[in-house]
Order: structure tokens, then sequence, then C-alpha cells
């Protein structure tokens, strides 16, 4: 389970959104009631602020025959059909296994875009809207880019793409300025620590700090021992920094148990180092480096986060950032 697919079992079809995400609904649901909606939308943000849970909300909303002000109305056949994954009118478009090795890929082919762009060249169905999501769509190669790029500049009638990404700079100028862009950041400390709270998470403010303050992230630490693993890499980089462990050994274990996650509290420690440094206090992850170090590290945790979607093997790539820590 990715980041944001856990979050979406958070915000589960029907739970009210955040409150942080009103104010995108809200420009959706205008722009669907006046009849300005465009043909491609593009959702970005950091995994854990509720892109996929609105996406979700509005696809319903936009194919239920009775819509609320709030969203779809959940009982008529539409709905029903939503509910079941039955609805014709409906695409999803995502990371699937190769058929020739049955490998999980870990891109949005080309292929994948034409069968979709062939599907949209047909009739709606239900005689309505045709939506489709494309969901990581930073996920898609060049060529798979290029072939939805055809399809954004010459859209069918009654269809919608909507775009969704964690990382929208992968996606090329062009695809990007064919879709109307919603941006989902951060919300204000109190918007988080509510929501936190009304899902019981215990020690909220601690662990939305932990979370650099992204409130899906924090649920996801509380919820699946977020917060033990970043004591583990606090510990392993410390180690590393005082000679008393070694690159290789941490490497293998970060990478057979959530290496993305595990890279992701390490350039979150160091964050937190830097800001200390800053603020000129003392941090409580300290391995002694200067701030040039401490940034360059950061630095490469977060390229490598990027580089771990692509063929490379977790263990050597890790072993090589890990045999790059200084000692102090």
């Amino acid at each position: 389970m990715s980041d944001e697919e856990a979050v979406v079992v958070a915000i589960a079809p029907g739970d009210p959104l955040p409150a942080w995400c009103r104010s995108q609904w809200n420009v959706l649901a205008a722009r669907a009631a006046n009849g300005t909606l465009p043909h491609a939308l593009l959702l970005c943000g950091p995994a854990g602020l509720g892109k996929r849970a609105l996406t979700e909300a509005f696809v319903r909303a936009r194919l239920c025959e009775s819509p609320r002000a709030e969203g779809a109305c959940g009982s008529c056949r539409t709905c029903k059909l939503l509910a079941a994954g039955t609805h014709p009118d409906r695409m999803l478009v995502t990371l699937e296994p190769n058929p020739k090795t049955g490998v999980m890929r870990k891109e949005i082919v080309v292929d994948q875009i034409r069968d979709l762009s062939s599907r949209l060249a047909m009739a709606s169905q239900l005689g309505g809207w045709q939506i489709v999501v494309i969901d990581p769509a930073d996920a898609m190669n060049v060529s798979a880019q290029n072939a939805l790029l055809k399809t954004l500049e010459e859209p069918s009638d009654a269809s919608l793409i909507v775009l969704v990404a964690d990382q929208p700079w992968r996606l090329g100028a062009t695809i990007r300025s064919r879709c109307q862009r919603l941006d989902f950041a951060v919300p204000p400390q109190e918007e988080a620590l509510a929501w936190l709270s009304a899902r019981g998470v215990e020690s909220a403010e601690a662990v939305l700090a932990a979370a650099g303050g992204n409130p899906g992230q924090a649920w996801l630490l509380a919820e699946q021992g977020g917060m033990q693993r970043r004591q583990e890499v606090a510990r392993d980089l410390l180690a590393l920094a005082a000679g008393r462990a070694q690159a290789r050994e941490i490497g293998k274990t970060w990478a057979g148990d959530e290496p993305d996650q595990r890279l992701d509290q390490a350039a979150r420690l160091l964050e937190g180092a830097l800001h200390a440094h800053a603020e000129g206090r003392k941090a409580r992850f300290d391995p002694g480096w200067g701030d040039d170090v401490l940034a360059e590290r950061f630095a490469s945790a977060n390229r490598l986060r990027v580089l771990l979607n692509g063929p490379l093997r977790a263990d050597l790539a890790l072993f090589e950032w890990l045999d790059g820590v200084p000692r102090a």
C-alpha cells in the first residue's frame, strides 16, 4: 500500500473531506455548476494531503444522477455501479503488471494510453460523462505522455481526464499546460491536529511534527509503526556517523523494509537538524555535521527516493547513499 493509498483508507468514500481540501472542492463544484469544467485537470501536491480522496469524491459526483452540494447521492444507479467498480464510463489508468513477466511495472506505458484513447473515441455507454483518472500521472514514461498529449489536444465531448501527481515536475510542460491545475499544500497546524485527533491519533502534535506538518503522512506514521521506523533511522544514521555500524548491513535492512519511507524519514531528520541550526538551537537528531553536509545529505536522499521508482537495485543504491555518510 502506497502512502497516499493508506490515506485514502483513512478518508473513505462518503467521509467528509478534510477541511484543507474544501477550497479545491469548491473550485471544482463551481466549475461543474456553471458548465466551465476543462477537459483535463491536474491535482498535485505531496502524498498524504487527500488528492485521491477528493478525486474519487468528485468523479462520483460528476457521474451521479442526483448529485448534491456535498457530493454524490450514493443511492442512484450510477452510484451503485461506481460502488461496485463496474461503471463503464469511469476509467482508471494506473500501474499494472507486465503481461509478459507478471512483475508490477514502475511506469505507465504507451499501450495503456493508446487503449485509453481508443475507449474515449467511442460514445459513452450510459449516455453521460466519460471520466478518466490517471494515477500516478507522474509515472507515465515519455512515450505515454506524448500519446496522451494528442488526446488532450483533441478532447472528446463530455469527457474529463484527471491526472493525479505527487511529483508534477516529472510531467512535460506541454502536458501541464493543457490541464487546469489544483495544488494541495500542507494545511494549518490546527486543522491537521483536529483531523488527527478525530481519528484517535495519540501524541498528535509530536507525530505531525515528525511528518513535517503533513497530516496524511502523520496518520501513516501513527498507524503503521512509522514513529518506531523514524527512531530506527535516526539510530542507524547516528551509528554510521560515529563509526559504530556498517553501511552495507544497514542498506540491506532498509531495502527490505519500506526503503522509501526510511529515506523520507532520513530526509526529514536532516531537514530538522538544518532548521535547528538556523534557529540557533540544538536538534534532537544531531550527527555532528555542518550545514553544508546536512544540506547535501538531505538533497541526495530526496533524489534517491525518486530514483528508487526506476530499475535501481534498492540495496545497492541505499548502500551507496549510506556509505557516503560522513563520520563525525
